[in-house]
């Protein structure tokens, strides 16, 4: 297992064990080499078949994801994942077709997968009203585990979740415009004294909060929320607000939301994952993948903290079982759709890592 946080309100001082120490002789600044991990949607609803699945497989994360998968999710410094439902017993449903709802006691399963971080910025996260997000709130933070996109106001839904590591701070932002193509907007949107999520159906708020992070922080991990479901093309409009978020200051952007994997694209250096997808939300058959994003953070104060290296990692999800592919064969179908969807403007070297074409 990795080496656990120290809490530090509102801001967290990271301790790496794993992280390697690196320059000087490959010609960069001398400093640690940091590897930040992202997963998309995962979903621990008792009604739904991948917790039912959980619970007769022995209630544990070996039960549901591979060796491999776990040591690489337990194995990352810092490790982001997708909260797609809410964790409470109370509140009415909304008016909407599907609802997820886990027992606060299941929050557990969050550290168990070595999380380090979710996002709350979601469709899904007020599914119950406001009874079962306040339950949500407090149950991660009786847990220890920290949250982004979501709040008891807005100051809270906005505050960009922050961790120090050599003095330089890494902040993660997040937001959502998950249901856009939908009839309504059921997840209420956090205002000055109501509880809600931060919502970027008008991106003017975010983008704000995008370039005040910037300003204060070292590097910006920017996430949203969007697209259209079960459409592995990413749209113009997704691109076009990318192009928004880098202008604002992200130095990356993770998408989730379309329960599918979306393509990669750089803008100038950062590097935007469109979609994450699931990675064990539910029964499907379908291909999943991780991002790994890997930071030198020099000593120096005077240098600055650069993205030294952008992967994808291939996954499945298959029979409600999530595994990083290790068969070079499947890892390669994997990252040749990737590349598929990317619009040919990257490619990826066999261990998932991504360049970008110059011809």
């Amino acid at each position: 297992m990795k080496s656990r946080i120290i809490r530090l309100i509102p801001v967290l001082l990271l301790v790496l064990a794993s992280a390697s120490v690196q320059g000087a002789e490959d010609g960069t600044a001398p400093g640690l080499s940091v590897r930040i991990g992202f997963a998309g949607d995962i979903n621990l609803d008792e009604n739904w078949p991948t917790t039912k699945y959980l619970d007769q497989s022995g209630g544990t994360a070996e039960g549901v994801f591979s060796e491999a998968c776990l040591r690489r999710m337990r194995g990352f410094d810092f490790f982001m994942v997708n909260n797609e439902f809410t964790y409470s017993t109370r509140g009415t449903p909304v008016e909407k077709s599907y609802h997820f709802r886990a027992d606060p006691s299941r929050v557990g399963f969050l550290s168990e997968i070595g999380a380090d971080l979710v996002l709350l910025a979601n469709n899904h996260v007020f599914d119950y009203g406001e009874e079962a997000l306040l339950d949500t709130l407090a149950a991660l933070g009786e847990a220890g585990m920290p949250f982004t996109g979501a709040g008891r106001d807005i100051s809270e839904a906005s505050e960009p979740y922050v961790f120090i590591i050599n003095g330089r701070r890494i902040a993660f932002t997040a937001a959502t415009a998950g249901e856009q193509y939908e009839r309504a907007i059921h997840t209420r949107a956090a205002a000055e004294n109501l509880p809600g999520v931060l919502e970027c159906y008008d991106p003017s708020a975010y983008l704000e909060v995008i370039r005040t992070a910037a300003e204060e922080n070292d590097f910006v991990i920017a996430s949203i929320h969007w697209g259209m479901e079960y459409e592995e093309q990413y749209r113009q409009n997704q691109r076009e607000l990318a192009e928004k978020m880098v202008e604002a200051g992200a130095d990356a952007v993770i998408g989730t939301h379309t329960h599918c994997l979306q393509g990669i694209n750089m803008i100038g250096e950062a590097p935007v994952f469109y979609s994450l997808g699931n990675f064990w939300f539910n029964e499907k058959p379908l291909y999943s993948g991780m991002a790994e994003l890997t930071l030198h953070v020099p000593f120096s104060e005077e240098e600055p903290v650069t993205l030294a290296r952008t992967r994808f990692l291939p996954c499945t999800q298959y029979s409600l079982y999530t595994s990083l592919s290790e068969d070079p064969a499947e890892k390669k179908q994997i990252l040749d759709h990737m590349e598929r969807i990317s619009g040919g403007q990257v490619f990826f070297e066999e261990d998932g890592t991504v360049g970008v074409r110059t011809d």
